[in-house]
């Protein structure tokens, strides 16, 4: 439902579930439901119309409460702190948008980003209402996304990696050891950990796995090239970790760092990490599709025409 009523501001609506219970009104069980809001904010929202039953209809500040069913609400916007870099479209056609996503943008909407983030920013500037992700990648993390441009068609190219039939590799940059013979393929179960955010890896069936090889290295720091076969999250970085060569700049591992507001944050040393490649055949299409990322990591040997 909540893609047949469309964006606002290149955002969809998000949907609550009303449980069984009773409320005085619908207003009462959302001064509950989200405790930093407040009654009179809630009230706005529904004379604006931004908060919508499951036909579309907006409900007001007086409606009752019908347990058994959803409601949709639109995020009020709030102002953000811009991230200075720029996405770029790397390829569209009728079907599918590529894009590179710079370090540090978020790829949907999450905690206080909104409209800074690949999917909103994309849908507003292509003009898609229907933009879908058909697969993500960390926040930290540049290079390759591919998103479908109608709701219908995310699952078809969502499968594409589910059934391990996209390739795909990763260039990292990351301490060399000496002992460790690559190339290799690594694998672990990996599984949340206690700490917020971090994945570690502990005994049973492998759920993951990664072939990393050495591209190139100088004075200590090697440029790998990382494909994955599984999709885990932060598998690259877990694995990598896990080896004993954790990503440079990584701010998860092998130790979590606290977190920074956007409004105070460092851009100058991003995870070294970036999703260079993508290739398969396009399933509606049968076109083979090959995209590289335009961007780069850090050089390993500084240029002789640099200061």
């Amino acid at each position: 439902m909540s893609n047949k009523l469309g964006t606002k501001n290149g955002v969809g609506p998000s949907r609550v579930f009303l449980p069984a219970g009773s409320y005085p009104s619908l207003l009462d069980f959302l001064v509950e439901r989200f405790p930093a809001g407040t009654r009179e904010g809630w009230s706005k929202r529904m004379l604006e119309g931004t908060v919508l039953n499951q036909l579309g209809e907006a409900l007001a500040p007086d409606a009752q409460y019908l347990p058994n069913q959803h409601i949709y609400y639109y995020r009020e916007l709030q102002k953000e702190t811009p991230i200075p870099f720029e996405e770029i479209v790397v390829f569209e056609d009728d079907n599918i948008v590529v894009a590179d996503k710079p370090h540090y943008l978020p790829v949907s909407p999450v905690g206080p980003f909104l409209q800074e983030t690949l999917l909103v920013r994309l849908k507003n500037r292509l003009g898609i209402d229907g933009l879908n992700l058909a697969h993500r990648i960390d926040l930290e993390t540049a290079g390759l996304v591919l998103f479908t441009k109608r709701p219908e068609l995310r699952a078809i190219y969502q499968n594409l990696f589910r059934d391990q039939q996209i390739d795909k590799f990763y260039e990292a940059i990351a301490p060399i050891r000496a002992d460790l013979e690559l190339p290799l393929t690594y694998t672990s179960c990996l599984q949340e950990s206690a700490a917020f955010m971090q994945m570690h890896e502990v005994a049973g069936e492998p759920n993951s796995e990664t072939r990393i090889e050495l591209i190139e290295s100088h004075d200590g720091l090697g440029r790998y090239k990382l494909s994955p076969v599984t999709g885990k999250k932060h598998q690259l970085r877990a694995h990598m970790n896990a080896l004993g060569i954790p990503i440079k700049n990584d701010q998860i591992y092998p130790v979590l760092k606290e977190y920074v507001h956007p409004e105070i944050r460092d851009y100058s040393e991003p995870l070294q990490l970036l999703a260079k490649e993508l290739s398969f055949v396009d399933p509606l299409t049968k076109k083979e599709h090959l995209f590289r990322s335009t961007l780069s990591l850090l050089p390993l040997v500084k240029s002789s025409f640099s200061d």
